[in-house]
């Protein structure tokens, strides 16, 4: 989720990946039942634009900037839009898509609006404030704020990323490669040029046009069809990566600005990887830790024997794949998968001893359920979202990766060391982007704001998907910024961590009030 762009890469084609950073959604879904929201709802209603958005639109986007929003009753108690966006930003007078929004209405006297990204890139912000909008966000943030969550472009509803139907996902999934051999590392390059083809071919133009610029672009459009002034926004994750590149672009448009479970904008893609394998392996051992302390758990002896236990786990299956109770393989690179996805939040560890203690009985199948849920993958067969081929396609345009087999070998030794457990399934994500049909539109860099509005960026000690040094890097890269930091586990903190955190980030986008920079909760 290199959702910070997680993993893993290895033993798997082009459609397998995971989605890190969007994994806190998964993890809130995970710990919570699908709620509905309670907000205000109404008939239909259309925004007119507002003057003094208008006369400041960019003449040749003053269309857009202008355009009409009718918003209408949706998904009970909700309300939802589409918004036109430009496909090619250096083409505005060209084709147009739509951009898929929600909004949960406040019942008190509104400050404007508070955009959500909960992460990715490919999560989507439609189905986050849907499914968990009045149980992560504060009583006092839903009385004063319209939450609104929407769909960046190439995911889901927004003009989406097509590749493969679900049965193709399945056999995609399902394949295992040899990648320390040449003829394993041909095969899986061979496999993931054939997806990439079918990704421009069902996709069109929109491909070349996914990157985080642009949809940070599309950001202050929604800003202005919200007919707000300032931006309010909340990211998490990939969408603290989002978020700082619209500070960017749009400084003196910012309004207030969370950045929880932040990215590192100057960091490499292999960077990112190294970060997050160690971060992983720190994050797996405060769960042994946990499980060892409590009953029922299928590991013994020290933290070290534990980590072994799981380490001799996934050899066993890599040397011979599971069958799960459906039928269906389970790889070392799906047991890995379904391995990650509890540790995101610390919540969810019990799954991960029910997990661990069936498979250490020969039974697969619940690291198969955390691996489908992580991909999506309802137990009828279909894929609810696309946000696998979304996060492939964005990476693959937000960064350039090294894709030659010398450095890619290289790569993989470097990440066996920094993570013994899970490192080499972190290795050759070059291969998902060598094919692909459009080049990498950005070269990693500090990010530079000048905007006066304090942005309020949050880490977390135990985050595994975006360790908490990133977040202190981006605090220094902004400048202008406050730093708040949960001493705690699992990725991100806004939602499901303390009273403290809460307080800070509630009174900094009610009230005004920024944390002092370094707050420790």
């Amino acid at each position: 989720m290199k959702s910070a762009r997680a993993v893993p890469a290895r033993s798997r084609s082009l459609a397998i990946g995971m989605r890190a950073a969007g994994a806190m959604a998964l993890a809130v879904v995970l710990s919570s039942c699908t709620l509905f929201g309670a907000g205000d709802g109404g008939a239909k209603s259309a925004s007119t634009p507002n003057p003094e958005i208008a006369s400041s639109a960019p003449a040749e986007l003053r269309s857009y900037y202008t355009q009409q929003t009718d918003w209408t009753a949706c998904e009970t108690d909700f309300q939802c839009a589409k918004i036109e966006v430009p496909l090619d930003y250096s083409k505005p007078d060209g084709d147009r898509i739509e951009i898929a929004a929600i909004k949960l209405s406040t019942k008190g006297n509104s400050k404007g609006s508070l955009l959500i990204n909960p992460g990715g890139p490919g999560g989507s912000g439609y189905d986050f404030v849907k499914d968990a909008g009045t149980t992560h966000f504060s009583e006092k943030l839903r009385a004063n704020f319209d939450i609104v969550g929407f769909d960046p472009r190439g995911v889901k509803r927004s003009a989406p990323v097509t590749c493969l139907t679900d049965q193709e996902r399945d056999a995609a999934r399902a394949k295992i490669y040899d990648m320390d051999t040449d003829a394993g590392l041909a095969e899986t390059l061979a496999d993931n040029k054939v997806i990439a083809d079918r990704c421009q071919e069902k996709t069109g133009p929109l491909l070349g046009h996914v990157d985080t610029e642009s949809s940070a672009k599309d950001l202050d459009i929604l800003r202005a069809a919200l007919n707000d002034t300032k931006l309010n926004y909340m990211g998490f994750s990939y969408g603290t990566f989002l978020g700082s590149t619209y500070a960017a672009l749009f400084p003196d448009n910012v309004g207030t600005m969370v950045l929880d479970g932040a990215m590192n904008p100057s960091l490499s893609s292999e960077e990112l990887t190294s970060g997050q394998a160690k971060a992983f392996e720190k994050a797996l051992r405060a769960y042994v830790e946990k499980c060892l302390q409590s009953n029922g758990c299928p590991l013994s002896g020290g933290v070290d024997n534990g980590i072994e236990q799981i380490r001799d786990l996934i050899a066993a299956v890599e040397a011979n794949p599971m069958r799960a109770k459906d039928g269906r393989i389970v790889s070392a690179s799906t047991l890995v998968t379904g391995l990650i996805v509890p540790l995101y939040n610390d919540d969810n560890w019990p799954l991960l001893t029910q997990a661990l203690g069936a498979a250490l009985k020969n039974d697969a199948s619940p690291f198969l359920r955390l691996a489908d849920f992580n991909a999506e993958r309802e137990p009828d067969g279909s894929y609810s979202s696309n946000s696998t081929f979304a996060f492939s396609a964005i990476n693959c345009l937000d960064y350039p990766m090294v894709t030659d087999t010398a450095a890619m070998r290289a790569d993989d030794q470097q990440l066996r060391l920094d993570s013994p457990t899970f490192g080499k399934y972190f290795a050759y994500g070059g291969t998902s982007c060598k094919e692909w049909p459009h080049q990498s539109v950005r070269t990693p860099a500090p990010v530079e704001y000048q905007g006066s509005t304090d942005i309020l960026v949050v880490g977390t000690t135990g985050d595994p998907a975006t360790p908490v040094e990133w977040a202190s890097e981006l605090r220094k890269q902004l400048g202008n910024a406050s730093l708040l930091t949960w001493q705690g586990e699992g990725h991100t903190a806004y939602g499901r961590s303390n009273d403290c955190v809460g307080n800070a980030v509630d009174g900094y986008l009610v009230d005004g009030k920024t944390p002092p920079d370094n707050t420790v909760c």
